[in-house]
């Protein structure tokens, strides 16, 4: 879930800045200091939004910055358990797909990419046995967080698509199509079943 967070913290400025005013120089150190921030408590950082308000320059003897005491607003992500995220396929592996989604990639083991028996083709292609549907890289899929861990730097983030209305987009679709033309076909059978049993 994308978040708007609000941060009370003492920005160290810089010297490289001190010739832009002041409002100035803290966006552009604030945009340095969190450009690809993650922390587990705040999530990932897509930008920083605003400078809500700006304290008194305080300069520490022996060190060449100032320090500005600052509220500032930030975009973030954190990925929630069960939460539907859309993405491009940005890389096919014989184990699974890698899901760019903005700010974070997921990963998508070959077991989780369709509800099939799937193998690893030689053109970089995941390939159901029984559908013939396939995975490639660059496609748009629809699929939802069932695993995030912070073990490491960057939160690993596990994805399925198995479950319905997941998936590559055009299944989805086609999916949705034959549900629909399913549905109209149970519809007529019952019309037609009423009517033959009021002529009884």
């Amino acid at each position: 879930m994308f978040y708007v967070t609000e941060i009370e913290d003492y920005i160290r400025v810089s010297p490289e800045y001190f010739d832009l005013p002041v409002n100035e120089a803290i966006a552009k150190q604030l945009q340095k200091t969190y450009r690809d921030h993650i922390n587990k408590d705040v999530g990932i950082v897509v930008g920083v939004l605003d400078i809500v308000s700006i304290g008194e320059g305080v300069i520490i003897p022996g060190d060449g910055a100032a320090y500005y005491k600052c509220i500032f607003k930030l975009l973030t992500y954190t990925p929630e358990m069960q939460e539907l995220v859309f993405g491009e396929i940005s890389e096919i592996t014989n184990f699974g797909a890698f899901i760019e989604m903005g700010a974070i990639k997921g990963m998508i083991h070959i077991s989780q990419t369709m509800d099939d028996f799937v193998s690893f083709s030689k053109t970089n292609t995941l390939i159901g046995k029984n559908t013939k549907r396939s995975l490639k890289k660059g496609d748009l899929c629809l699929s939802r967080v069932v695993a995030v861990s912070y073990k490491s730097d960057e939160p690993k983030i596990g994805l399925t698509m198995r479950q319905p209305g997941l998936g590559k987009i055009e299944w989805v679709s086609e999916d949705k199509r034959r549900a629909k033309i399913s549905a109209e076909k149970s519809e007529k059978a019952a019309v037609k079943a009423g009517k033959k049993k009021e002529k009884e």
